[in-house]
């Protein structure tokens, strides 16, 4: 080695870059390539590096490259540029600029610092990811498909400027660390670094053969990736450290930058890879390696640092980024190369290499009767699988069924061992299983090998398989050495759990639970050992296809929560279980006001559909219960009651009402608001969030006043009276035109926009109003209605007024599809010069009670005083948070019908649409479900079940004050 045309990293002394002021910068620039402007330094880790602005911003970079780079190099380098600008269109590339005559702005210039070669490159707007800020899976997906085009773009591309060697270059990684190290002070990090890279180069050196070269950006990374106004990632720069080496290492280097940001953690990365694989498709060789150039990536991180904070103490880019470097490489160890390696291996669809059970013998004769233990047993419902103990109640009671014995699921996650409101994933998914023998039974070594015991219980070893049994109380029968298949090695006592695990020899020890983001890595390293027990192996329960399924089986836009939804397959109160026994605290919810599962509804509806559940038009006393119940919650005169199955044909029904009582057809609606997806409901929905073209699609009927917003509306703070007497004017205008309308409709605390109540006395200018000209007033209490706002059952409590029509449903049946419309008996008769009224399934014997059980839940556990009590603590909290994070705009409403709105400023109050989005994936990595509401997408919505305790309150706040402060 050493014979490089360009620059060798054993050979050539690098040294610290020559100091040119911004002054010199600058006449550089106007000398050289007649561009004035002023120079503004910014970092480096080698090279010298000048924005040049002009009156209206940047208007080039000005690169100083390191001496030591020779004029080839730095040919290559633009030629580079060039090359993956024009094969990768849709990408931006800071090339070189070019002059009248289409020559490049480059040159070798005499500056105070000695010869140097100076570029002036394009300034590529957008800024990057530099910083520790969250990432979020969409953002982490772009950098990765942007190196991957990037890889894809300079697979063919040749240059004699490639004939360099880097400390950056993973091929020279061996040589590059110890040389490396040598030059920094020792330290437990440093030593760490050695050890790590000197494992992660034996695995590399396994499939180091089948990795194809290819010249390589080598540092796309989240400082040298611009991003465009949605903040992605889609432009390139500095080529500084191009070279001809392994293709996977660009997304190596890639991958590593992402570690040290907020949350970040081996599988955080996923995103990445996938993508980069979309765009230039890894092979199963190089899907094997990457883990081990991350890790080697980044331990020439550290050492680097290290290294340039001895020889250029005075450069403060190089010192700030020590601490990352310092996180890149304590989370690439995080999880086992090898484990890892599966867990990649398995996110592209690549096959692992198949692992066969050995020996015929069975380690414990049977017959076993199977113990599920997932998130879809029945045993676990209510609650049951956070009840202490729970596993070994559930087996003594299988064992008096099944007296040979019971046995676990390997692979399966197991949902007693998940874990309420956890910011990390709990360890969930086996790598062995369970059993537990009927009676008193000998184990027995099911192949030949060598015994021993360590602390990890009997170890059995032949050359590919390592068998691990542990057991609570046995007995031992074997001594250490050699063993023969049937050769008995310990005595189990009945009812006593022994804990069988199967996995490669030589391979790292798997705990006997692993979280599921690794569990793909961690299994591909064990076996089954099911047929050790006479078992037919698990089948998996994972579906990777689901999501897939449900895209080409459903309408594109009957969309889902998050671009990488958890599969959701059980609920307790005001928890969400996925699949994989992760659970979520709940924030959302607001259709289940009861919380998830419930009992007492469950059992409601249960009992009802072993009798009879049919259509309304029968006569049976359940709908006459629930009619009278949720009419006597309502102040007179409203006592007429019509059932529906949703808010949609509740909204939908309230118009017709309205239609029919006045014998007109316009309605007013406030702007920024949600009725329903019906085709009346629809109409009066003027949120643009939920359809851009709201506002400019209504039909002629529909007339529209200002959000009577007071933080963001056209009237804000102490100036909102002024909405009520000017909707109230609009319809006296309407009127005067001769089209008085024939209701208006609102919600009486405004949802959509984040929980907003409305100013004071607005509802009763408005109804007076619409009433002065013979119209309804409707109250839309869909969302906020069921005592959601702690200090009133209904919504237009709070503006004191009654309204001629109120719709109900979400909280109505606790998610079961129940909806009503209440009005007088007047305005109800009235509707007869329609035809008549019928919904096969609103106020069914089920829904009806459903409906009656949700009230009686609602009652009998105070949930109405609940949400006050725990709405207050949020509040109070949010509150709390604002004072520390000026990205809190505003706290807005009552009880459990809260937002936070998010700004870019407070003076301005610039909706924070970008910062809220990453700000609900944050959350869901810490345990938390959130979305975004308003037409601005930049406020939480908070509305979770009204059983969250203050436990869960104090979480949600605590994951909020993480995410802000990541932000």
């Amino acid at each position: 080695m050493g014979g490089s045309v360009g620059f060798d990293f054993f050979r050539d002394e690098i040294g610290a870059a020559p100091v040119i002021g911004e002054g010199e910068a600058a006449d550089v620039a106007r000398r050289v390539f007649a561009v004035a402007g002023t120079a503004r330094a910014i970092g480096s880790q080698q090279d010298t590096n000048f924005f040049l602005d002009g009156q209206g911003g940047p208007l080039a970079v000005l690169k100083f490259a390191h001496p030591v780079f020779g004029a080839e190099e730095v040919a290559a380098q633009d030629a580079a540029a060039d090359a993956l600008a024009e094969a990768a269109p849709g990408l931006r590339i800071a090339t070189v600029l070019r002059g009248a005559g289409g020559e490049r702005l480059a040159a070798r210039v005499a500056t105070s610092g000695g010869l140097r070669v100076a570029r002036l490159l394009r300034f590529l707007p957008g800024g990057n990811l530099g910083g520790s800020a969250y990432l979020p899976p969409r953002t982490v997906a772009a950098l990765g498909r942007v190196a991957g085009r990037a890889s894809a773009a300079l697979r063919d591309f040749t240059h004699p400027g490639l004939d360099r060697v880097l400390q950056w270059d993973p091929r020279h990684a061996d040589r590059a660390l110890p040389a490396l190290a040598a030059e920094v002070p020792s330290s437990p990090l440093r030593d760490a670094a050695l050890a790590a890279a000197e494992e992660a180069w034996e695995r590399l050196a396994a499939v180091s053969g089948d990795l194809p070269l290819q010249a390589v950006h080598l540092d796309i990374t989240d400082d040298n990736t611009v991003c465009d106004a949605a903040g992605l990632p889609d432009g390139v720069i500095d080529f500084g450290d191009l070279a001809l080496t392994w293709g996977v290492a660009e997304l190596a280097s890639t991958v590593a930058s992402v570690l040290h940001h907020a949350s970040a953690e081996p599988h955080t990365v996923l995103p990445a890879v996938r993508a980069f694989h979309s765009a230039r498709p890894l092979s199963a060789a190089e899907a094997e390696a990457l883990w081990p150039l991350v890790v080697l990536r980044g331990a020439v991180l550290v050492l680097s640092g290290a290294w340039q904070s001895v020889i250029d103490a005075g450069n403060a880019y190089a010192m700030d980024a020590l601490d990352d470097d310092r996180r890149i490489f304590e989370r690439a160890l995080a999880v086992p190369a090898a484990v890892m390696s599966g867990v990649v291996r398995d996110a592209l669809g690549l096959p692992a290499a198949p692992f066969a059970v050995p020996g015929t013998v069975p380690l414990l004769a049977g017959p076993f009767a199977r113990l599920d233990l997932s998130p879809d047993a029945d045993a676990l419902d209510e609650g049951a699988w956070l009840r202490p103990g729970i596993e070994a109640e559930l087996a003594a009671e299988s064992l008096a069924a099944s007296p040979g014995g019971v046995a676990t699921h390997h692979a399966r996650p197991r949902l007693t061992a998940a874990r309420v409101l956890s910011d990390r994933s709990p360890a969930t998914v086996p790598t062995g299983m369970d059993v537990w023998p009927g009676r008193d039974a000998e184990a027995v070594a099911p192949f030949p090998g060598r015994l021993s015991h360590t602390d990890e219980g009997f170890v059995l070893r032949d050359a590919l398989t390592e068998l691990v049994v542990t057991c609570d109380d046995a007995v031992q029968v074997a001594e250490e050495g050699e063993v023969k298949a049937g050769d008995a090695l310990l005595t189990v006592r009945a009812g006593v759990r022994l804990h069988a695990a199967l996995r490669r020899a030589g391979s790292p020890k798997p705990p006997k639970l692993v979280r599921p983001e690794y569990a793909q890595g961690w299994l591909a390293l064990t076996a089954d050992p099911s047929p050790l027990f006479g078992l037919s192996p698990s089948a998996p329960v994972d579906d990777p296809t689901l999501l897939a399924r449900r895209q080409a089986a459903l309408a594109d836009v009957q969309e889902h929560y998050y671009d990488e939804p958890p599969r959701i397959e059980r609920g307790w109160r005001h928890h969400l279980v996925a699949d994989d026994g992760r659970v979520y605290l709940d924030m959302v919810n607001n259709v289940a006001v009861a919380g998830h599962a419930h009992p007492g509804i469950e059992r409601a509806a249960s009992r009802q559909l072993r009798r009879l559940n049919t259509n309304s038009r029968f006569h049976y006393a359940s709908v006459v219960e629930y009619a009278e119940r949720l009419a006597a919650l309502l102040p007179e005169p409203l006592d007429t009651v019509f059932l529906v199955n949703s808010g949609s044909e509740a909204a939908d029904l309230a118009l017709r009402l309205a239609f029919a009582a006045t014998g007109r057809h316009d309605v007013v609606a406030v702007r920024e608001a949600y009725h329903g997806w019906t085709y009346a409901s629809d109409a009066v929905s003027t949120s643009i969030a939920d359809n851009p073209d709201a506002l400019a699609t209504r039909p002629p009927w529909v007339h529209t006043v200002d959000a009577p917003n007071p933080y963001r509306g056209r009237h804000r703070d102490g100036e909102a009276y002024r909405y009520g007497p000017e909707a109230a004017a609009f319809i006296d205008a309407l009127a005067a035109e001769g089209r008085p309308p024939a209701a208006f409709i609102a919600e009486p605390f405004y949802g959509n926009a984040g929980g907003v109540p409305l100013p004071d006395g607005y509802l009763a200018e408005v109804y007076a109003a619409v009433r002065r000209h013979g119209g309804l007033a409707i109250a839309d209490e869909v969302q906020v209605g069921y005592g959601r706002l702690g200090a009133w059952f209904w919504g237009f409590e709070q503006q004191e007024v009654v309204p001629d029509v109120v719709t109900v449903a979400k909280a109505a049946g606790n998610g079961h599809p129940l909806g009503a419309v209440v009005t007088t008996r007047e305005i109800a008769e009235r509707y007869r010069t329609q035809g008549y009224f019928f919904s096969s399934t609103g106020g069914s014997p089920v829904s009806s009670v459903i409906g009656t059980a949700v009230l009686d839940v609602i009652a009998g556990e105070r949930l109405q005083q609940n949400a006050a009590e725990v709405g207050g603590l949020l509040i109070r909290g949010m509150r709390d948070l604002a004072a520390r994070h000026p990205a809190i705009g505003a706290v807005h409403g009552s009880g459990l019908y809260l937002g936070l709105e998010l700004v870019e400023d407070r003076a301005t109050r610039e909706p924070a649409t970008r910062l809220t989005a990453a700000l609900c994936d944050h959350l869901r990595d810490l345990g938390v479900i959130m979305q975004p509401t308003g037409d601005h997408l930049n406020i939480l919505k908070i509305k979770p079940p009204l059983c969250l305790d203050a436990d869960g309150a104090a979480f949600f706040l605590a994951a909020a004050d993480r995410a802000l402060g990541a932000t």
